[in-house]
């Protein structure tokens, strides 16, 4: 597959990642009794960085799709930061405290996610910036 396309195809999948993980974090952030049930011991902090780094997901698949350069330091961003709430999810989770165990596979699947984009997207950092 051409490079262009994987770009479109990946940031597509970003784009559409994020609005999902936007609408269920909403959901489960300001939902009612009901949708608070749904998400079992989920754990604060982490939800919350789901749903916040949800626009960011969409904001740089609007990038990927446009092959801008600074969507590849996002994605690396993302899985930075995605990487250090596991570790500290990890850390809360050592210290005792009631968690949801999908949290586990949640976390892995948006880092691992993050990871390959990341990889897909580096030689984007070193295309040069289109003429003003």
């Amino acid at each position: 597959m051409e490079k262009s396309k994987t770009l479109k195809l990946i940031g597509i999948v970003a784009i559409v990642f994020g609005a999902m993980t936007v609408f269920s974090g909403g959901r489960a952030l300001f939902g009612g009794a009901e949708a608070r049930a749904a998400v079992g011991n989920a754990v604060g902090f982490v939800l919350w960085f789901n749903f916040l780094a949800g626009f960011v997901y969409v904001l740089t698949g609007i990038g990927l799709v446009k092959a801008m350069r600074w969507a590849a330091n996002a994605a690396l961003g993302l899985a930075l930061a995605t990487g250090g709430v596991a570790v500290a999810f990890g850390l809360h989770v050592l210290g005792g405290v009631a968690y949801e165990p999908r949290t586990v596979g949640a976390l892995a699947l948006r880092l691992s996610f993050w990871i390959v984009v990341t990889v897909i997207s580096w030689p984007l950092r070193t295309k040069p910036p289109a003429a003003r």
